[in-house]
């Protein structure tokens, strides 16, 4: 009976919700409640070229090479390339996704990035991508684009985060899947 009644009490707890506030080590959430906390908690990934194996990696593709985040493995790559950064620091990275925009009231400021959603601690509310910065004409919010920028790091509020400094940031027709898994 006691063994049954501890298997209960382990079965309601894993069922029970796993909402978590606390920030990441690294880079903790914006202040405001509209922050993306998730944006700026997303580990990186690496780009894997085509001749590779889903474990091998090229982090140093060709002179001028491109690292594209595809979709089949596009969380896995994102959170490469936050886990490593230095390793992707200055690289050319390209990737599709949803254009986004943040307001944070406490900087008076927007911020704006380019994501896919997968999955979280409560479903698929998890979001993957990277914080971009764009001198042209920005597209709607929830428009499908493809960015393709160099990878930078800034401070803000005594803690590092990722960017992507763009260089092209198209409006594609057709959309790619808005929710991954990998």
């Amino acid at each position: 009976m006691k063994k049954l009644i501890l298997w209960l009490i382990i079965c309601m707890g894993l069922l029970a919700g796993c909402k978590n506030d606390a920030p990441t080590a690294n880079a903790p959430p914006r202040t405001s409640e509209s922050a993306p906390a998730a944006i700026a908690s997303i580990p990186a990934i690496t780009e894997a070229t085509e001749s590779t194996t889903p474990t091998e990696v090229d982090i140093n593709p060709p002179s001028g090479g491109i690292i594209e985040i595809k979709e089949k493995m596009f969380i896995a790559q994102t959170n490469d390339i936050y886990y490593n950064a230095e390793d992707y620091l200055g690289k050319t990275i390209k990737y599709e996704g949803i254009y986004n925009a943040y307001y944070w009231d406490d900087e008076d400021s927007t911020f704006y990035s380019v994501i896919r959603y997968g999955p979280g601690c409560c479903g698929d509310d998890g979001e993957a991508g990277f914080e971009v910065v764009w001198d042209g004409e920005h597209p709607e919010v929830n428009d499908w684009v493809e960015a393709v920028g160099v990878l930078e790091q800034y401070e803000d509020g005594g803690y590092k985060y990722l960017r992507l400094a763009l260089t092209s940031l198209t409006v594609l027709p057709t959309r790619g899947a808005e929710f991954v898994s990998q």
